[in-house]
C-alpha cells in the first residue's frame, strides 16, 4: 500500500512545484508579496526602529572577541564591525596578540574588495600552507552561497598571488599538498559531482600545470556525499588524508602515502578524525572499536598503517556517561580537549607518558570558570599554546591564553552589555515521553513568579550540541532576541534535546531516522515542564529553530498546535518527501532516511510538516525566514509551507532575504532587522510587552 501511495503521489502534478525555481518569476513575485506584507505588519510595531538600532549596535559593537587562528608566529582574524560589515581579514604577531596588545595589519578588506569587483563578497575562510604559513587559499562567495571562489594569497606580500592557484565558484574542497601543489576537489564538469551536489573527484594540482591534466588522487561514486583531502600538520610533518563520504556519518578514510598510494585507515567508517600528534592520528569513536568504547578518543601510529603493520587502537580519553567530547586540537606535545559535562564546558590537557612502553594519557583540567560554555578557538602546532573563549547566558565572553603548567591568562575580556543581576539562569531537566531526562537552560527575571510567555530555542540533530552563549547573541542568527525577550519579563529557554551531541554519540543516535520522534517528544516535554512548573502556559510558548531546527519547529507546530502559540522557523526543512532531491538534501539521508524508499517514507511521512498540514486546525501563525541564495537548504521548503498555509486560509509571516546563503543574512544589518522582526512577531502573537 505504501509503494502504491508513492507511485500515485509521484504521478500527481505538484501545484507548489513552481516554488522550486529559485529565481522563477512566479516564485519571486510571490516572495515579494509575502515579504512586503510581513514588513508592513511588523515594522508598524511601536518601537520597531529603536529595537533594530539597539540590536545592530550590540551586534556591531567594537567590544567583541577577536577570535584568533594561530598561523605559525602570527594570528589571523576576521573582524566585522559597523564600518566593515563584511569584515577585515587581518594578521598580528602571535606574541603581541597573546599579551593583549595585538598589532593588526589588514590583509583583505572584504567590503572594499566587493565594491572594487562589483560583487557582494562574503568571507568563507582561508586554508593556509603549514608549517611555513606563507600562502593561503582564500574562499569568498558572492551573496554568501555555499559555493565559493578560491584564490591564492601571499601573507607576507599582503596580496593575491598573480597567476596563482584559483578556482571558480563551486562547492570546492582544497588542501595544500607536497611541494608546490594543491589537492583539489571541485566541479570538473558534467558527471563530476555527487547527487548531493558536492565534488566526487580529487586531483593533485602542481603549480604551472593545467588542472584538467592533473592526476586523480581518488574518485568516489555519484551516490556518495562527497570526497576530499585534508592535510594535518604535526610539527613539520604533513599527513594528507583522503576521505570518501559514503553518507553524512560514514567515510572511507585513507592515508595518502608519499608515492601517492591510498592506504586504507583501520578506523571504523563512522569515526571522526580530530587531529594528529606525535605521529598518531586522533579520532573520536561513534561506535565501539574492539575494546574501545563508543564516544572515546583513540589514537594509532600512522607509520604503522603506511608500513602495513597491525594496528592496535590506543585509548586517549573515555568520557563518563554525563560527558561528551566536543572539540579537540593538538599542540606540540599536548592534546587539548573540550568536554561537555551535563552541557557545561570543561577544557583538559592530555599528554602521552614520557616513559617508553608506559600506557595511559595524563589528564589535567584547566581552571576556567565553571558552569559556562568553553570554545576551543585555536591551538599552535609549534608550541603548547591554545586560546579558548568562555561565556554564559549572563557571563560576557572572555578570551584566555592556555599553556600547560600555568594558570590561564586573560587576553581579552568584554564588558557587560546588560545588568546580569536582573536575571536568574538555571538548568532544569524535563522528562520525555520515554522517561529520558532532557536538560534545558531557563533565563527569566530574578524572583519572577506566575506564568509568562516563553521562547524555547532548540536544534536536535547532526550531533550539534546547543550550549549557552551570551544573551546578546541568543538564539543563533536572531541576534539579541533572547536578551530583549527576557528584559520584557518573559522566559527564554535553550533546550538540549536528543539528536544533538550533548551526551555523545548515543544522544544523537537516539533521534536518528525512525527514532526521530524522540527529538520532537523531548521538545514537547520541555514545553510541558514549563507549564507544570508555572513558568508559562499553553499557547503562550514560542519555539525557535533553524535548518534542522526549522524542521523541528515545523513538526512542533503541526503536532501540538494546542501547546505552542508562536513558531520562529529559519531556513527550514519542510517538504520531507522532496528534500533528498533539492540541493544538498541527498547528503542528509543518513540523518533522516530516504523518502523514496517505502519503508523510510512510512516513518518520515508521520512528521513531515508540509504533508501534515490539515484544514480546519487552529495552527499558530509561524514566522518563516530563509534566503534566495541558500544553496544548502532549498528556499522552496519555506515557500511551500507559506503557500500551503495560504491555501488553507491560515495566517503566517514570511521573510526571504535576497542573499546570505544558509545563514539567511550576509551581514549583521540583516541579523538586526530579523531580531526586530522576531521580537515584534512574538509580542503580537503571545501578547505585547509590559508598558
Amino acid at each position: 500500500m505504501i509503494a502504491l501511495a508513492l507511485l500515485l503521489l509521484a504521478a500527481t502534478p505538484d501545484p507548489l512545484a513552481y516554488t522550486e525555481q529559485v529565481e522563477g518569476v512566479q516564485a519571486l513575485a510571490q516572495v515579494r508579496g509575502w515579504n512586503a506584507a510581513t514588513r508592513t505588519a511588523l515594522e508598524a510595531t511601536p518601537g520597531f526602529a529603536a529595537t533594530r538600532a539597539r540590536a545592530l549596535g550590540l551586534l556591531q559593537d567594537d567590544a567583541q572577541i577577536a577570535t584568533p587562528q594561530i598561523a605559525g608566529d602570527n594570528v589571523l582574524n576576521l573582524w566585522r564591525d559597523a564600518k566593515n560589515p563584511r569584515g577585515l581579514w587581518r594578521i598580528s604577531p602571535l606574541a603581541a596578540f597573546r599579551a593583549g596588545k595585538p598589532q593588526w595589519r589588514t590583509l583583505i578588506d572584504v567590503d572594499a574588495l566587493g565594491r572594487a569587483e562589483g560583487k557582494s563578497w562574503v568571507w568563507h575562510g582561508a586554508t593556509c600552507r603549514a608549517p611555513a604559513y606563507d600562502r593561503c587559499m582564500v574562499s569568498i562567495a558572492d551573496g554568501g552561497t555555499d559555493a565559493g571562489v578560491e584564490r591564492e594569497y601571499d601573507l607576507a606580500a599582503g596580496r593575491f598571488v598573480p597567476g596563482g592557484f584559483t578556482l571558480p565558484a563551486a562547492k570546492s574542497d582544497v588542501a595544500w599538498g607536497p611541494g608546490d601543489s594543491l589537492y583539489v576537489a571541485t566541479d570538473y564538469g558534467a558527471g563530476t559531482l555527487t547527487t548531493s551536489g558536492y565534488p566526487r573527484i580529487v586531483k593533485r594540482w602542481v603549480r604551472g600545470t593545467a588542472l584538467a591534466a592533473a592526476p586523480v588522487v581518488g574518485e568516489g561514486r555519484a551516490t556518495d556525499v562527497r570526497v576530499g583531502v585534508t592535510t594535518i600538520v604535526d610539527g613539520t610533518t604533513a599527513w594528507p588524508l583522503y576521505m570518501r563520504g559514503l553518507d553524512f556519518y560514514r567515510s572511507e578514510l585513507s592515508h595518502v602515502a608519499p608515492d601517492g598510494r591510498l592506504v586504507p585507515s583501520p578506523l571504523p567508517a563512522d569515526a571522526d578524525v580530530q587531529d594528529v600528534i606525535d605521529g598518531r592520528l586522533i579520532a573520536k569513536l561513534n561506535s565501539a572499536w574492539g575494546s574501545q568504547p563508543q564516544g572515546a578518543l583513540v589514537a594509532y601510529r600512522i607509520a604503522d598503517v603506511l608500513a602495513g603493520r597491525p594496528v592496535t587502537p590506543e585509548l586517549v580519553l573515555a568520557p563518563t556517561r554525563a560527558q561528551a567530547i566536543e572539540e579537540v586540537s593538538a599542540g606540540k606535545s599536548v592534546l587539548w580537549v573540550k568536554l561537555l559535562d551535563d552541557v557545561s564546558g570543561k577544557l583538559v590537557a592530555l599528554t602521552r607518558p614520557a616513559t617508553p612502553g608506559a600506557t595511559g594519557w595524563t589528564q589535567t583540567a584547566l581552571p576556567l570558570p565553571a558552569n559556562a560554555t568553553v570554545h576551543l578557538d585555536t591551538a599552535s602546532g609549534a608550541q603548547d599554546l591554545a586560546f579558548a573563549t568562555v561565556e554564559g547566558m549572563t557571563l560576557p565572553p572572555t578570551l584566555y591564553a592556555i599553556a600547560p603548567g600555568a594558570r590561564p591568562t586573560v587576553v581579552q575580556a568584554l564588558p557587560a552589555r546588560f545588568d546580569a543581576k536582573q536575571f536568574s539562569v538555571t538548568q532544569r531537566f524535563a522528562t520525555s515521553k520515554d522517561g529520558t531526562k532532557i536538560p534545558y537552560f531557563l533565563v527569566r527575571r530574578a524572583g519572577a513568579t506566575g506564568p509568562v510567555p516563553a521562547l524555547i530555542h532548540a536544534y536536535g540533530g547532526f550531533k550539534a550540541a546547543q550550549t549557552p552563549t551570551y544573551l546578546t547573541e541568543q538564539p543563533y542568527r536572531a541576534g539579541p532576541v533572547g536578551l530583549f525577550w527576557a528584559e520584557q519579563g518573559n522566559a527564554y529557554v535553550l533546550a538540549n534535546i536528543r539528536g544533538g551531541g550533548e551526551y555523545g554519540p548515543a544522544w544523537h543516535q537516539a533521534a536518528l531516522r525512525e527514532k526521530r520522534q524522540n527529538a520532537y517528544d523531548d521538545l514537547h516535554a520541555v514545553a510541558e515542564d514549563l507549564i507544570r512548573t508555572g513558568v508559562s502556559a499553553p499557547r503562550k510558548i514560542a519555539v525557535s529553530g533553524r535548518s534542522n531546527g526549522g524542521l523541528l519547529v515545523g513538526v512542533a507546530m503541526t503536532q501540538r498546535p494546542d501547546l505552542y502559540g508562536a513558531v520562529v522557523m529559519g531556513s527550514p526543512l519542510i517538504d520531507m518527501q522532496r528534500y533528498s532531491h533539492l540541493l544538498a538534501g541527498a547528503s542528509w539521508m543518513g540523518e533522516y532516511g530516504d523518502p523514496d524508499v517505502p519503508a523510510d517514507w512510512a516513518f518520515i511521512q508521520r512528521y513531515s510538516p508540509l504533508q501534515q498540514l490539515k484544514p480546519g486546525v487552529r495552527y499558530p501563525a509561524p514566522f518563516i525566514y530563509t534566503s534566495t541564495k541558500d544553496d544548502r537548504v532549498h528556499p522552496a521548503h519555506a515557500r511551500k509551507f507559506a503557500a500551503r498555509l495560504e491555501q488553507l486560509g491560515d495566517r503566517f509571516y514570511y521573510s526571504e532575504a535576497l542573499e546570505g546563503g544558509h545563514a539567511a543574512g550576509a551581514d549583521r544589518t540583516e541579523d538586526a532587522q530579523r531580531a526586530a522582526m522576531i521580537l515584534a512577531y512574538l509580542n503580537r502573537e503571545l501578547g505585547g510587552p509590559p508598558r
